[in-house]
């Protein structure tokens, strides 16, 4: 018992060294990187080439997880797939998935876990790491990517950025919240308080700058926020 948990810290440890032991920017207001890669198409059950190039004028998500056949990533791409309609269709979202597997792996992945039955995504192969590293979520040694989340506007923006440690998965539902958020204040250029959902109040910065300085308070009420 001492030793596995030992082995776990060492572990953990090892990710932390090498991921926020260098020098690791964020991504949000920069384009998003270039790449080329083989992926598994699970809706068509057929391999495909995929690149940054497709997504150029979409709302996109490029969602990087450990590695196929361990134990929270396929609740993730799960709980993600029960979210398509509304993410893909609903929201108009592109949706790439990735990890450091093959492109063989992904497909017996999808075919063999139970949680991935009637699986929609496209998975993307990046055995060489190379795009995990431009999206600064590689873990070197380890040879897996950190779980991060990407989401990049019509204009290859990348407007928000999650990145997590391997134990903990993501939430899809809040995910759905930001998306929404950000193509409101996209589309209107109004400004999202904190918490918020559609229908709800947002905060109307490109007429009322001067107005709202310094009084927020006097637009919405933390009571409001939390509702």
């Amino acid at each position: 018992m001492i030793i596995f948990f030992l082995d776990k810290f060492l572990f953990f440890d090892n990710i932390y060294q090498n991921y926020f032991g260098g020098v690791v920017m964020s991504l949000v207001l920069q384009k998003m990187p270039e790449f080329k890669m083989d992926a598994y198409d699970a809706q068509s059950g057929h391999y495909k080439k995929v690149s940054s190039q497709d997504y150029a004028g979409k709302w996109t998500i490029i969602c990087f997880y450990p590695a196929d056949f361990t134990f929270v990533c396929p609740t993730e791409l799960a709980a993600m797939n029960a979210k398509y309609d509304v993410i893909h269709n609903e929201l108009g979202c592109e949706i790439l998935a990735i990890s450091t597997d093959t492109k063989f792996s992904h497909k017996r992945f999808a075919e063999t876990e139970p949680l991935l039955k009637g699986l929609k995504l496209t998975i993307g192969a990046d055995p060489t790491g190379d795009v995990s590293r431009k999206f600064d979520v590689m873990i070197e040694g380890a040879g897996i990517a950190l779980r991060g989340r990407f989401l990049i506007n019509p204009d290859g923006v990348i407007v928000a950025q999650e990145v997590q440690a391997p134990p903990v998965g993501r939430n899809v539902n809040e995910f759905i919240r930001q998306i929404q958020a950000h193509q409101h204040s996209y589309k209107t250029g109004e400004v999202c308080p904190a918490n918020w959902r559609p229908g709800k109040k947002t905060l109307p910065v490109n007429t009322d700058e001067e107005k709202m300085t310094g009084r927020v308070g006097d637009y919405v009420t933390v009571e409001e926020l939390l509702s």
